[in-house]
């Protein structure tokens, strides 16, 4: 397994670009639990922290995809970089301005999340171009899912580090420099600057035109759903439990079964083709969700949320590989920002809708929401089996452009198969 991933990591400009973009995406990673913070140290409510918290996400949301198709058109120096600082300026415009004017302040946060950089498709885009093999760009997409679980899981403690040692104020600045930094890192390297885009089709809904895309993009909805409910199911059970600790241990399960999982998911190569076994780890997936409803003593809840992490990160490596393949061609940066958006749509549904679940119901109740969402997903999947299956996969004539997209979106490289697997 080690040995796997240290040939990735060896790969020249490997571990810079995974590095980069993890650093780069710190801001919109932690942006939400900065917010938050700083509202309330600048003495504004938990609701006005939570509505300027919402803004910044779903002003991300609204970004991504609008960056991506960007990023298609231009090429990445010129879209990352401008981006990455104007949604600095714009955190660190609330940062010093702070809550004096809420029109100001909510505009600083927008500002910020529309222009958040989709370093993370733009990374995606990049692996065919610095691997070579496919083989090697599918491993790397496991990797890739598993370094987001680590990125999910310090950069809230180096948001609170950076709290206790300074100040909320001093958290956002740091975090959004930092943010800067890596993508100033990415787009200075040579895969960065030599990758272009294959030729698209001009359309207006650019990679949406796909059905299968659309049909991915409606199942990891539910999956980000599922994600975001657990969130806030955890809180509940925490209180339930009497110790706020308990939170953090859930979560810490969750993200240790998410990291084991993607690793021994990217250490072997899978034959047939990945439509299909997404399916079936999306099966998988809901069904560790459903136990969680029980709600059982601290011990068995912990090892269940271990074992519902376990399918996360091959489900969302996995779906890397089916937005590749069906993504149009000349599309495939926008195609992946869509599917973070969506994801990240869904985890805030998820965590509206786990909310009043507890309230009316009980907390077994908000964490039977993240069942719903699993299973929700795999019944998406299933019942667009047919525009989200190997046959339905568009074959395009191969166009060789330097440092372009894999597999069918670009460029063809040696050793890189372009033709349907088996």
């Amino acid at each position: 397994m080690a040995a796997g991933y240290g040939d990735i990591l060896r790969a020249r400009h490997a571990a810079r670009l995974l590095t980069g973009t993890l650093v780069g995406r710190l801001p919109n990673g932690t942006g939400h639990i900065a917010i938050v913070l700083f509202t309330r140290a600048e003495g504004g409510s938990y609701t006005l922290a939570g509505a300027l918290a919402a803004a910044y996400g779903l002003a991300t949301a609204v970004g991504q995809p609008l960056l991506g198709r960007a990023v298609d058109l231009y090429g990445q120096p010129r879209v990352q970089l401008p981006a990455a600082v104007l949604s600095a300026l714009g955190m660190a415009l609330f940062a010093v301005t702070g809550l004096g004017s809420l029109p100001l302040a909510c505009a600083a946060v927008v500002l910020a999340g529309v222009a958040t950089p989709p370093l993370e498709g733009g990374l995606r885009a990049l692996w065919p171009s610095v691997l070579k093999r496919e083989d090697q760009v599918h491993r790397a997409y496991a990797l890739d899912a598993v370094a987001q679980e680590i990125m999910f899981t310090v950069g809230p403690l180096l948001v609170t580090l950076l709290v206790s040692l300074w100040s909320p104020a001093a958290a956002l600045l740091v975090i959004n420099a930092l943010g800067v930094l890596g993508a100033l890192s990415v787009v200075l390297s040579e895969p960065s600057r030599a990758w272009r885009s294959a030729p698209r089709e001009a359309h207006w809904l650019g990679a949406l035109r796909s059905p299968g895309l659309l049909a991915l993009l409606g199942a990891f909805f539910f999956v980000g759903l599922a994600l975001g409910s657990i969130t806030v199911a955890a809180v509940a059970y925490a209180d339930d439990q009497g110790r706020e600790s308990v939170y953090g241990w859930l979560m810490a399960a969750l993200g240790l079964g998410a990291l084991t999982g993607g690793l021994a998911y990217g250490a072997r190569q899978w034959a047939g083709p990945p439509e299909r076994r997404l399916r079936a780890i999306v099966g998988l997936l809901a069904l560790g969700y459903l136990p969680l409803a029980l709600t059982p003593p601290l011990p068995v809840m912990a090892l269940l949320a271990a074992l519902a992490g376990v399918f996360l990160a091959p489900a969302i490596a996995c779906s890397f590989i089916v937005v590749d393949r069906h993504a149009p061609r000349g599309t495939v940066t926008e195609a992946f920002s869509w599917l973070v958006t969506t994801f990240g749509v869904g985890a805030a549904a998820g965590t509206a809708a786990a909310g009043p679940a507890v309230e009316f119901g009980s907390t077994s109740w908000s964490f039977a929401v993240a069942g719903a969402g699993g299973v929700a997903a795999l019944v998406v999947l299933l019942a667009t089996g047919r525009v989200l299956g190997a046959d339905s996969v568009p074959v395009r004539a191969p166009a060789v452009v330097t440092g372009s997209e894999n597999d069918r979106n670009g460029a063809v490289e040696p050793g890189f198969s372009t033709g349907p697997k088996a």
